[in-house]
């Protein structure tokens, strides 16, 4: 089932282009901006921010304890925000790898943060890495990877998904016990174009958010590939980008939207797959 784009209101608008938004275990809504805003939404249209960690936020995630990791493209890391704004570095390297372009993050719920390397954009030259509960980094998946981008977990932990901007896909690899990658194959294909924001629902469907088609496709677990919505004129969903679950009922969809200056939101019915730092 398609919705209509006139479907989706604006949740808060006037920030400096938000690539990503995370709820915390309390229901609010951060996000970040292009030279290092990092903002709290406590409801519909109030915005505040809390404190500018410089560079271009990327991902955000939040881990089992409710501190906030933010990937930032401009200074090659990961940094760790607390509520207050406190900020730190949290890693800009993964044993020998030197991040260039970490681009989103999410936990399990053993406290390991997944992190997606998206190398330069015009070349497949990407990687996954993976930080333990002790903050230790390796290369999860090698490259040259294309453009990942953005990640999600299934509910059983034992899969990583990630969006692959370049080749309009979605690449799911096996979780081992001992934390390596195992089996890899594609998940879905024909995501046009240049996917990013990844998230699931509780039954088991995929929502991938489309940066160059302003377009949000819903994948089965069947694996059917749907149009859920799209916007003819780029205005409301303007190059979304990542997508989370969120609301009193957790069955809201917010997208962020690169090319303007606002988020949005449209209730689906679906409650959205719990993440690390909102399982109970």
């Amino acid at each position: 089932m398609q919705i209509s784009v006139n479907q989706f209101e604006t949740y808060a608008d006037g920030l400096d282009h938000a690539e990503d938004l995370a709820f915390d275990n309390e229901g609010i809504l951060w996000a970040g901006g292009e030279i290092g805003q990092v903002y709290r939404i406590p409801e519909k249209g109030r915005v505040e921010e809390v404190t500018n960690v410089g560079g271009f936020c990327l991902g955000l995630t939040f881990s089992a304890a409710d501190e906030l990791y933010i990937c930032n493209a401009k200074l090659a890391c990961v940094i760790k925000v607390k509520k207050n704004g406190k900020s730190s570095l949290f890693a800009d390297s993964a044993e020998a790898h030197k991040l260039k372009l970490p681009n989103y993050g999410v936990f399990d719920s053993s406290g390991n943060l997944f992190v997606s390397d998206s190398g330069e954009w015009s070349k497949s030259s990407g990687c996954i890495v993976r930080f333990d509960s002790r903050g230790r980094g390796q290369v999860f998946l090698d490259g040259p990877q294309p453009f990942p981008n953005g990640l999600a977990l299934s509910a059983d932990e034992r899969f990583l998904f990630i969006a692959q901007s370049h080749t309009d896909d979605v690449l799911q690899v096996e979780i081992r016990e001992d934390g390596s990658a195992g089996d890899r194959e594609l998940y879905a294909t024909g995501l046009a174009r240049v996917p990013d924001g990844l998230a699931f629902d509780v039954e088991g469907n995929l929502y991938v958010s489309c940066y160059a088609s302003d377009n949000i496709f819903r994948v089965s677990p069947e694996r059917e590939v749907a149009l859920l919505a799209y916007d003819r004129d780029g205005t409301t969903l303007a190059r979304p980008t990542n997508i989370a679950f969120g609301g009193p009922q957790n069955d809201e969809l917010y997208v962020a939207n690169l090319g303007r200056w606002h988020i949005n939101r449209v209730k689906l019915g679906v409650k959205g797959q719990p993440l690390a730092n909102q399982k109970k």
